[in-house]
């Protein structure tokens, strides 16, 4: 079986790339199709056989990519996966839509439909921080890359995805079935403290879907102190209108992460995620999580068991769910042994077996149109 691995681009480190990690050591000979590769943010990829497209020789790809748009859907379309039997792609935008051979079966690990493109699109056009006059621009820009990203996904034989959450948002967009793979999470790596310090904890890619922002309004007023990690186009504002309380401590993985993680007294989730990663670690680390009740934290959370939900999306909800909140009512080790249920080595077998079912099932014909001669 020849497989082929293709994914969005190689720019930033998040669940996407943590997905792709867990394929690449699945098929460690697989190549990595990509849009371009970004080697001095993403390093994990030494020695691997990774191929580019046409954007990564423009100026400025790696940094203002976003400008790029217009050229993606065409420059996916060039990856050349004719020599392979199977194709997995790992997508939250472009990669689903690669044109492969009739003798291949393109599986697609989906982490959500693009937001930009579809649930989200109204509230990235307002962030964006352009004049009207740019944005209408965008706007018809945006329907047509729309229109390719809906046709793109009859390319794709077989849907997987990250969570229940997003398998409601395929069936919503693209009105096509998925089967639910929750993604790896390294729970060996994250250990129970016996020492807890006294502050919360939020952070990931500080992004505007993330809404750090609400954290920082709500821990303005409260004064209480919190940590948030993680870098991104947000940071500056966030900085800007954060309290002395509020400690930025920028990117952090490995065991600097565990230690930063197993002594808070509880991870906050104030976002709508995919799944949510960074949620479940937190979990692996002992430590209870207060989350919006949405999206994939409806999924890894277990209600008063390992984390408390707030019901609105806004500060004062926030507010009142950690006024709330007893950090001694929580049993550490359940806490742990309920995130190993997302552990990286329960994804790995499902995906391999289920890449190798759905391949041995196209090969005998099954799951295929069936057609007549006449």
């Amino acid at each position: 079986m020849r497989i082929a691995l293709v994914h969005d681009y190689l720019s930033q480190k998040g669940g996407a790339e943590k997905v792709l990690q867990a394929f690449h050591e699945i098929w460690p000979e697989a190549p990595i199709f990509v849009l371009f590769h970004d080697k001095k943010k993403i390093k994990n990829f030494q020695n691997t056989d990774i191929r580019e497209t046409f954007i990564k020789k423009l100026p400025g790809a790696k940094k203002m990519f976003q400008w790029y748009l217009p050229l993606m859907p065409s420059a996916t379309e060039k990856h050349d996966l004719n020599e392979f039997d199977v194709v997995l792609s790992s997508t939250s935008s472009f990669a689903k839509g690669v044109i492969t051979p009739p003798e291949s079966i393109h599986i697609c690990y989906c982490h959500t439909p693009p937001r930009f493109l579809w649930a989200g699109t109204h509230k990235y056009l307002s962030d964006l921080p352009y004049n009207k006059v740019v944005k209408s621009f965008l706007t018809p820009l945006l329907h047509r890359l729309r229109l390719w990203d809906t046709l793109s996904t009859n390319r794709v034989d077989h849907f997987l995805c990250n969570s229940n959450t997003v398998n409601m948002r395929i069936q919503k967009y693209y009105r096509r079935q998925s089967d639910t793979i929750y993604p790896p999470v390294k729970t060996k790596a994250f250990h129970i403290s016996k020492n807890l310090e006294n502050y919360f904890l939020a952070g990931g890619r500080l992004v505007p879907y993330k809404r750090i922002d609400l954290v920082v309004q709500a821990f303005n007023r409260l004064g209480l102190p919190i940590k948030i990690f993680g870098d991104g186009p947000e940071l500056k504002k966030l900085k800007k209108i954060a309290k002395p309380n509020i400690e930025f401590i920028g990117y952090i993985e490995g065991e600097e992460k565990s230690k930063i993680l197993n002594k808070c007294l509880a991870f906050i989730n104030p976002q709508i995620e995919d799944f949510g990663i960074t949620t479940v670690e937190a979990m692996a680390s002992g430590r209870p999580i207060i989350a919006y009740r949405s999206g994939g934290a409806t999924e890894s959370v277990e209600e008063n068991k390992t984390g408390v939900f707030f019901e609105k999306q806004n500060w004062q909800a926030i507010t009142d769910a950690v006024l709330k909140f007893n950090s001694k009512n929580w049993d550490s080790q359940y806490i742990k042994e309920h995130a190993q249920k997302f552990d990286e080595e329960i994804f790995k077998q499902k995906i391999k077996q289920t890449v190798e079912d759905r391949y041995e099932e196209f090969k005998k014909g099954q799951n295929q149109i069936q057609f007549r001669n006449i």
